[in-house]
């Protein structure tokens, strides 16, 4: 089969991310061509609970109204910020995500019951938005020539919403169950006695995620917020800086002799002073042969003369 790289870039996404905004779009599409209408989308706790139309649980959070501007304004911020989400601070932990999800979700449902909330997919793409901006403080951003840092972008979305005349209060609904989330998640179990609260059960590890210690892609922590760094006492410690080079000239030393390092290079050292040696000694005897024959010469003149 050809390779199709579309489908390699879908296939790319992270599963969470990649599941909520193929249901958001194919909901969205569904309705456009009225195969569906929101009336059975929207959450209602009476056709709910007493009809038992339970689908609408989490129908309500798939739909951004027709296809237009805010629908493609929302499930951008999804798509984006959820994927930041999934392959940074969640990377390896599907489970936790899915859980954070899921304690979103029912927190929101809570909410929009009390307050006749309709639907409830914006306010969900805040609570991720605000949870991402608070794991990443010092990024500095740029919304409509406004320069902020992350935590500052709900914020900045709010007062979009405002501007447009949008229901605003829900996006404070987004911002409200997130900063519970990440309260629990990040605040608190660091806290004197504080513990983690809201990691995923057991059961969602085992469905969800494999075994973490041979997890290749676990996440990581970037070079700079890991804990240690450059040994700058080892350029200074002798082992470092001459026992490499001894260990390495004993190998070498054996080979050339073709065994034991230790007693192989004593029989070549051996062998190559023996063979100096000879040297030196041809080299004198030829010297005391050409004295000899000079002298020779020499008394040989002096008697002629």
């Amino acid at each position: 089969m050809a390779h199709n790289p579309l489908l390699h870039e879908y296939m790319a996404v992270p599963p969470v991310t990649r599941a909520y905004t193929t249901a958001c779009l194919i909901t969205t599409i569904l309705v456009q061509i009225e195969f569906v209408t929101p009336l059975q989308l929207y959450f209602n706790p009476y056709l709910t609970f007493r009809e038992l139309q339970l689908w609408r649980l989490v129908t309500n959070f798939l739909f951004f109204g027709q296809l237009g501007f805010h629908f493609f304004f929302n499930l951008i911020f999804v798509y984006r910020y959820s994927r930041m989400l999934e392959e940074g601070s969640f990377r390896g932990r599907t489970a936790d995500y899915v859980y954070m999800f899921t304690l979103g979700g029912v927190a929101m449902l809570f909410c929009g019951y009390w307050f006749s909330i309709l639907f409830l997919g914006q306010a969900f793409t805040i609570m991720l938005v605000y949870v991402w901006g608070q794991r990443n403080r010092y990024i500095r951003m740029n919304f409509l020539f406004i320069n902020f840092r992350a935590p500052q972008l709900p914020w900045v979305l709010l007062g979009f919403s405002f501007l447009l005349g949008s229901v605003f209060w829900v996006d404070l609904l987004g911002i409200a169950v997130g900063h519970v989330y990440y309260f629990f998640a990040d605040v608190f179990p660091r806290m004197d006695g504080g513990f983690d609260v809201v990691s995923a059960p057991q059961f969602m590890k085992m469905l969800f995620e494999r075994d973490e210690s041979v997890d290749a892609n676990a996440y990581r922590p970037p070079v700079e917020d890991q804990p240690g760094g450059y040994d700058w006492g080892a350029a200074l410690r002798p082992d470092l800086m001459m026992g490499n080079d001894n260990a390495n000239a004993q190998p070498a030393v054996g080979a050339a002799g073709g065994g034991d390092g230790d007693d192989d290079g004593g029989v070549v050292l051996g062998g190559l002073r023996r063979r100096r040696q000879r040297n030196n000694n041809d080299a004198g005897g030829e010297g005391d042969t050409t004295a000899g024959e000079t002298g020779g010469d020499d008394n040989e003149d002096a008697d002629a003369t």
